[in-house]
């Protein structure tokens, strides 16, 4: 078991997959020499060599054109978007070619491309720095969405993703980049989790509050504070948002009889309005109360002096569970 802080959790698991497959290389801006402006790959262009660490010009839609023709040729990239809001010029090749290979051959291509982004806010950065876009991702057919919330799940996630045979966006929880955790190095393949299976962290019986990347902390935090009033509350880290685990989060909510969801990203048909739609579908004999959301406004992202009030808080998602109960 070591302790160690999600980049360098992310680090470590990026090494591991470069050391055991030399067709794994990583690309990305400033992700060589400087380490990426997270240093989350500081050390492998000097490990490696700039043949599988590539710096590469400011041209998203080329860094994943490239992979994509790279994984043709029997690659597996990792590519770096520096930051989440720099996505959108790549967004043509992710939507249209990356996720649609695979079905247009029939089976017969696929494309193990996976690219890594920081997202989520809390940095004190500008629009295009802490946005939330996994919504924009999952809705596409063909494309996996797996968004980490701790330094263990970082590291093996990480791995799982690149052994995919399907393309994977793996979002980082930028916020959380330097909060340390215990990760065990040492686990056979058979005892990971599964990439897209959702863990429940903390047993309840009260509501079930369901998070990801960021906003599992917060949960956390929340559940702790209620059990101070004797309320409890189970946490559920989704890990994937898509492929969604419901049935892990469906066997929660027949348990405690309510559901919270918490996310940074806004609400509007985001990933929580997808999983209270599910869970509605699937246990409305079970709820207590209608399904509640926390999350991000109908905004574009603000100015780093206000955005404590427009990201989840503690308060908010108390006042979500109150709520629920007094339903």
């Amino acid at each position: 078991m070591e302790r160690m802080p999600i980049a360098k959790a992310i680090n470590a698991g990026l090494r591991a997959a470069m050391e055991r497959d030399p067709r794994v290389l990583l690309m990305g801006e400033d992700i060589g020499r400087l380490g990426g402006v997270f240093r989350v790959t500081d050390g492998l262009q000097k490990d490696f060599g700039e043949d599988r660490v590539l710096d590469t010009p400011l041209a998203e839609a080329g860094i994943v054109g490239t992979a994509l023709g790279m994984a043709l040729r029997g690659y597996r990239p990792v590519c770096e978007i520096q930051f989440n809001g720099f996505v959108y010029p790549a967004f043509s090749q992710i939507v249209t070619q990356l996720a649609k290979l695979r079905a247009r051959s029939r089976g017969r291509l696929s494309v193990p491309v996976v690219i890594r982004m920081p997202a989520g806010g809390g940095i004190g950065s500008v629009e295009h720095h802490s946005e939330s876009p996994e919504a924009l991702f999952a809705h596409v057919p063909g494309l996996r969405v797996v968004y980490p919330s701790s330094a263990h799940d970082a590291y093996w996630t990480v791995q799982q993703s690149i052994a995919s045979a399907d393309p994977v966006l793996f979002l980082e929880p930028e916020r959380r980049y330097w909060e340390k955790g215990d990760v065990d190095t040492a686990l056979a393949p058979g005892e990971v989790t599964s990439l897209h299976r959702a863990r429940v962290l903390r047993s309840g019986t009260d509501a079930t509050v369901v998070a990801y990347g960021p906003t599992v902390k917060l949960a956390l935090d929340a559940a702790a504070e209620a059990a101070e009033d004797g309320t409890q509350l189970e946490v559920v880290d989704l890990r994937s948002i898509s492929p969604l685990d419901v049935d892990t989060v469906t066997e929660s909510v027949r348990r405690t009889g309510r559901l919270v969801v918490v996310q940074e990203a806004p609400l509007s048909h985001g990933t929580g309005a997808e999983l209270a739609a599910q869970v509605t579908e699937r246990c409305f004999y079970s709820l207590e109360a209608p399904v509640k959301r926390v999350g991000g406004y109908h905004l574009p992202y603000p100015a780093a002096r206000v955005e404590e009030h427009y990201l989840p808080t503690v308060d908010r998602v108390l006042d979500a569970v109150e709520q629920a109960l007094a339903a």
